[in-house]
C-alpha cells in the first residue's frame, strides 16, 4: 500500500523535495549536454572517418553522462523513497497520496509553488487541480495506520 500523507507532512517535505527536484534537473540537463557532445561526435566520426576526431572528448561526454544519470536516478529514487510521485520533472510537479472522504485522492504540488495548496483525484492529474479549502482540511484522512 503507498504510503499517504496528511497536509502537514507533505508540507514539511517540501524543502527536501524542492532540493532533490532541482539536483534532479541539473542532472538531466546535464546528461542532455553530454548527449548532444556524443551525438556531435557521432556526427564527426560518420563524416570523417574518425581521422582526425579526439576520442578523448567523447569518453568524457560519456563519463559525464553516466554520471549525471546516475545523480538523476538518484534524485528521483530519493523522493520516490519519501513516498512522492515525480509526476513530471520538467515541471517540477509532484504528488503526495492521501484520502479524501473515503477516496483516494493527491496532494498536488509543482516546483516553485511556496506551499501544498492544491489535489486532484487519482485518476484527475494536474488538470483536475482543486484548491485546498476548509472542507478538504476538515475531511483529508492522510494515512489511516497513523
Amino acid at each position: 500500500m503507498p504510503k499517504r500523507f496528511t497536509l502537514a507532512e507533505a508540507q514539511s517535505l517540501i524543502p527536501q523535495v524542492e532540493r532533490l527536484l532541482r539536483a534532479a534537473a541539473a542532472a538531466k540537463y546535464e546528461c542532455e549536454e553530454a548527449e548532444r557532445a556524443i551525438q556531435l561526435f557521432s556526427e564527426r566520426v560518420m563524416l570523417m572517418g574518425g581521422v582526425t576526431v579526439n576520442r578523448n572528448r567523447a569518453l568524457e561526454a560519456q563519463a559525464r553522462r553516466h554520471l549525471a544519470a546516475a545523480c538523476l536516478r538518484g534524485a528521483i529514487e530519493q523522493v520516490q523513497g519519501l513516498g512522492c510521485l515525480v509526476k513530471d520533472l520538467d515541471s517540477g510537479l509532484v504528488d503526495f497520496p492521501t484520502r479524501f472522504r473515503g477516496e483516494e485522492v493527491c496532494l498536488c504540488w509543482k516546483l516553485g509553488e511556496p506551499d501544498i495548496g492544491f489535489w486532484h483525484g487519482a485518476d484527475e492529474g494536474f488538470g483536475g487541480r482543486k484548491p485546498i479549502d476548509q472542507d478538504f482540511r476538515d475531511h483529508h484522512e492522510g494515512d489511516p495506520t497513523q
